[in-house]
């Protein structure tokens, strides 16, 4: 199932409006609407969430001349969106090949161990729970927002977070920035402990993130899902394969919808 993750993942983005032109540097404005199209029909919106509403109007696809110049057209939607379901599709979009990289980066190292242990259905079904929970608690935190929240960082952090709690001891390479990348042997509960502290910190007091368009919210929130979920596996689980070679995590930029 980790397999078959990240396989649609980079399919879903391979197929998104603008990839070819992102490769080369060369989005124009037809990419961009065409991109924001998409993204009004699959992404989740947490207005939409909350209220279980679909917005009136959404791009088209289509560029026009308004008064303010060159834009995107808009008009009222030709399709049935469900908020709910919006959840599930925008756990397989990513803004960009960084965003979608460093989160399959993530699920490539954590998320076989979890499967392992939760079995092939059940960890699918954890997975899911824990994206649900992560796109739901960020939209209550900002219920009025309609930017999209796009990406699997929700899901994944509960992976991370049943990481912590099934296999604490266990080590894992990574590369610390020490004026060069130092490779490391550090236990799972420093290198993910990290993490999550810097997650809550940069949420802390808004909820959202000021500093970019990453949606830290949503990683405290799926990270403790995760945790909690795992704690009645705790018991009589056994150390997890070794990893072979340094693992890294990445580093969101800003720009676009909120990633996570």
């Amino acid at each position: 199932m980790t397999y078959a993750l990240i396989a649609v993942n980079v399919l879903v983005f391979l197929r998104t409006p603008g990839v070819a032109s992102s490769l080369v540097g060369e989005s124009g404005l037809a990419d961009l609407c065409r991109l924001e199209a998409f993204t009004d029909r699959w992404a989740a919106v947490p207005r939409e969430l909350i209220h279980d509403v679909t917005p009136r109007l959404v791009a088209t696809g289509q560029t026009g001349v308004g008064p303010a110049g060159p834009g995107c057209l808009l008009a009222p939607p030709d399709y049935v969106k469900s908020p709910p379901l919006s959840v599930l599709t925008s756990m397989f979009l990513h803004g960009s090949w960084l965003h979608l990289l460093g989160n399959m980066l993530f699920l490539w190292i954590f998320g076989d161990n979890i499967e392992d242990r939760l079995g092939h259905l059940r960890y699918l079904l954890f997975y899911g729970v824990c994206g649900y929970a992560a796109a739901y608690g960020f939209a209550l935190a900002d219920a009025g927002s309609g930017t999209p929240l796009v990406g699997a960082s929700g899901a994944i952090a509960g992976v991370l977070g049943a990481y912590l709690v099934l296999f604490p001891k266990a080590r894992v390479w990574v590369l610390v920035p020490f004026l060069f990348f130092l490779p490391l042997r550090l236990p799972s509960w420093a290198v993910l402990g990290l993490w999550f502290v810097l997650q809550a910190v940069y949420s802390y007091g808004t909820g959202v993130s000021q500093a970019g368009s990453v949606a830290y919210l949503a990683h405290v929130i799926g990270f403790g899902t995760g945790i909690l979920l795992a704690r009645p596996l705790r018991r009589h689980t056994c150390p997890p394969p070794e990893p072979h070679g340094p693992q890294w995590g990445r580093q969101a930029r800003p720009g676009g919808p909120w990633r996570w």
